[in-house]
């Protein structure tokens, strides 16, 4: 890989499975020191005890701006600093569009929008007391790019990510913190999972993994992804190989939406 994250300090949030559980993997397989930031404790201790000495866990609700500076500042008196920040946690919703309640919108705008807002100002923060600058990379989705009916509210969260990802870029450029976003397609996690049950649950496919397989079809690639398919990009986006990109997003998707 072109580039280094070796002694850097990283924050991983929603790294309790998933794609944040093998962004902090591959991370920490670099060289970087991480912490594994979880809603649920117990899954981000067991991820970082399986990373082994360069990790350590946290519980974080990223809705909360108290507990995202408690995070920081146990991941700072660790590690001495923070060097990225990965706003990475996210939920998602199967629901048709004329069912979306008030409800839905806000718990998922909460967390996949005003979750990347905080944690993007709180790292911030950090880093400009620093005076080193940063990095801060946020999870954005193919549904940042394109609305789907049985996900509108998801889509409205992930368009926001790349909003606040653009703007962001632009205002903490002067003090050198660059601002990225990687969207991942059709990852088989225990997100999609959830999904595929509800998918069944609304009656619109009939049997397990029917909602992957069709939503899979339109992959160039020809193939849905692996967490393991997001990391080489991920971990560029966190190394001085992407010291010159800022306010971008990064498709990671096997070739479904081309821009």
């Amino acid at each position: 890989m072109s580039g280094s994250v070796s002694g850097k300090s990283i924050i991983v949030t929603g790294a309790g499975r998933g794609i944040g559980a093998e962004i902090a993997r591959d991370l920490a397989r670099n060289g970087a020191k991480v912490c594994v930031a979880d809603v649920n404790i117990d899954a981000a201790s067991e991820v970082a005890s399986d990373i082994g000495g360069p990790a350590i866990a946290a519980k974080v609700d990223v809705t909360d701006r108290a507990g995202t500076r408690e995070l920081i500042a146990t991941t700072v008196k660790s590690f001495g600093r923070l060097d990225v920040m990965f706003n990475n946690a996210g939920i998602s919703q199967t629901c048709p569009f004329m069912d979306v309640t008030e409800d839905d919108w806000h718990r998922i705008m909460d967390v996949n929008a005003l979750g990347v807002l905080i944690g993007t100002q709180e790292a911030a923060r950090q880093m400009k007391a620093q005076g080193t600058g940063g990095k801060i990379i946020n999870t954005a989705s193919i549904a940042a790019k394109q609305g789907y009916p049985l996900f509108a509210h998801y889509c409205a969260s992930k368009f926001a990510v790349v909003a606040l990802t653009q703007a962001a870029a632009r205002a903490l450029a002067g003090d050198r913190i660059t601002v990225n976003a990687f969207a991942p397609g059709v990852v088989r996690t225990e997100l999609w999972e959830q999904l595929d049950r509800e998918f069944m649950e609304l009656g619109l496919t009939d049997k397990p993994d029917q909602a992957i397989n069709e939503f899979s079809q339109s992959i160039l690639i020809g193939r849905y992804s692996r967490p393991q398919d997001i990391t080489g990009v991920t971990t560029l986006l966190a190394s001085t190989g992407s010291d010159y990109l800022t306010g971008q997003t990064f498709m990671v998707d096997g070739g479904m939406v081309l821009t």
